[in-house]
């Protein structure tokens, strides 16, 4: 069961000798991404060669299982498309702006801090305690998924939050009763953006709710706006049920996830060449009763800060660390140098999945530049209908978002277009602002290197593609019920 948890920049496989198959995937990929830039004529509206580099991104990761390498190749193609005869210089300024883009700066702190937070409650013996006496709460192995889904709902302030959170407290107990790692990161994925969209108290709220606004897509504020439209975020609803059948059991294992929880239930919940290693069946030192009040009071701290600051993290997690730091030297639970030992360490696990999301960053602006989502709305265009309107909205962007990574990122783009056309055929607004954001929680739960996604593999402790491959056919179930309740509700309302 025990196995020694690599570097995150480690090889998964140091000591094996490449087979050559990787690079000769490689090679010819962009041997035919050399052929299409002879075929696009220059100066002309790409089409649907702007797909290309999300599918290569999408073929490499499910050959290689590498997430970040997926990306930086799709993003290579995605240059070469553009600037055939200098993408190294294109490379270089897209990577520059998106390392000086304000929301990557945020992400950067937002996450780093987070790191090290969670590494103080876990130094200091506060995460130990926490799961020792849920432990003595939860006898059964349905207990421990239906409680670390439940604490998933509670923490709905923020998915980075809940992201990192919730596997920090109940990682410990779900091993305990041979849960998967895979099975956490999924009900905590479920638990994140698809439950932030559904409640106006979040990051999610303040930011569509402006975007809505500033778009013209109601006449009053636009947070009224978002709050009728809540009944229509179906995706975020039947997500929500969905994690809660699959934790009662009266959903099966699906696909690659049986096989993760068969081997949970021979005794080795963190699959091979995972990011983490066993945590043990430890004892808490001293009372635990003060050892979860030292885990829930940083915690409140964290959420009543990010929201007294205007649902603002990067805020509430400065405000948060500060006062665990003070909060642990008065009780003298560890030494000045530790804590601050703790932080770095909590930044350095996160360079990873930081990693990954920034090489996001840049694959979604090169889709910008590649104008994939325009195609995506012009190509659907013809077909049409106030009917339709929700399901197709649904579908293609939910497409476009899982395609980029990119939750909010393409409602930018998007709603300029799509308000003024659902307006123009006096579709359901509620409705279709509930399609919107359906589709931009489903992205962000189920592509594999979005940031909640990624943030949910590591707080977990497995690799993303770990992750996403397992939680597909839950996703893919929910998407399907998404779009048949769209469709009637179009017919229905329209």
């Amino acid at each position: 069961m025990s196995h020694a948890a690599p570097h995150a920049f480690e090889p998964s496989q140091p000591d094996r000798r490449s087979t050559g198959r990787t690079l000769s995937l490689v090679v010819g990929l962009l041997a035919a991404i050399a052929a299409l830039t002879y075929y696009h004529e220059s100066g002309t509206p790409f089409g649907w060669i702007s797909l290309v580099p999300s599918l290569i991104v999408l073929t490499v990761a499910i050959a290689t299982h590498r997430t970040l390498e997926a990306l930086a190749i799709g993003s290579l193609a995605g240059l070469i498309l553009i600037e055939p005869a200098d993408y190294i210089g294109e490379l270089a300024d897209i990577s520059l702006s998106v390392m000086m883009n304000e929301t990557i700066a945020w992400l950067i702190l937002v996450c780093g801090l987070m790191g090290g937070f969670i590494a103080m409650l876990e130094k200091s013996g506060c995460t130990l305690s926490f799961s020792y006496v849920i432990g003595r709460l939860v006898k059964t192995r349905r207990q421990s998924m239906l409680s670390t889904a439940v604490l998933g709902v509670l923490i709905f302030i923020d998915d980075y939050l809940n992201a990192l959170a919730t596997p920090a407290a109940m990682k410990r107990l779900t091993d305990r009763f041979g849960v998967s790692r895979e099975k956490l990161a999924y009900i905590v994925d479920s638990t994140a953006a698809p439950i932030c969209v559904l409640v106006p108290l979040s990051t999610w709220a303040v930011y569509f709710a402006e975007l809505l606004e500033t778009n013209g897509a109601t006449d009053g504020p636009g947070m009224w706006l978002y709050i009728q439209s809540i009944p229509f975020m179906l995706y975020g609803w039947v997500a929500m049920g969905l994690v809660f059948l699959v934790a009662l059991g009266l959903v099966p294992d699906l696909g690659p996830m049986k096989a993760a929880e068969a081997r949970a239930k021979a005794g080795q919940p963190i699959p091979d060449g995972a990011p983490d290693s066993p945590l043990g069946d430890e004892t808490p030192r001293g009372k635990p009763w003060v050892g979860v009040f030292n885990f829930v009071a940083p915690m409140a701290v964290l959420i009543g800060a990010s929201a007294y600051f205007e649902i603002d993290l990067l805020k509430g997690v400065i405000a948060a660390t500060l006062f665990t730091v003070v909060l642990y030297l008065i009780q003298r639970l560890v030494t000045f140098p530790a804590l601050m030992d703790a932080i770095m360490d909590g930044f350095r696990t996160m360079m990873l999945p930081l990693a990954i999301v920034a090489v996001g960053f840049v694959l979604r602006e090169i889709n910008d530049q590649l104008g994939m989502t325009q195609f995506m709305i012009d190509s659907l265009a013809p077909y049409l209908t106030p009917a339709l309107l929700p399901a197709i909205v649904f579908v293609s962007m939910a497409v476009v978002v899982f395609a980029t990574g990119s939750s909010w990122g393409v409602f930018v783009i998007s709603i300029p277009i799509v308000i003024p056309m659902a307006a123009h055929m006096d579709a359901p607004m509620p409705l279709v602002v509930g399609a919107l954001l359906s589709a931009s929680s489903f992205g962000s739960h189920a592509c594999f290197f979005s940031d909640s996604s990624v943030l949910s593999s590591q707080g977990s402790g497995v690799l993303p593609m770990q992750h996403a491959l397992t939680q597909l056919p839950y996703t893919l179930i929910g998407a399907t019920v998404t779009t048949l309740g769209f469709l009637v509700l179009g017919y229905a309302l329209t």
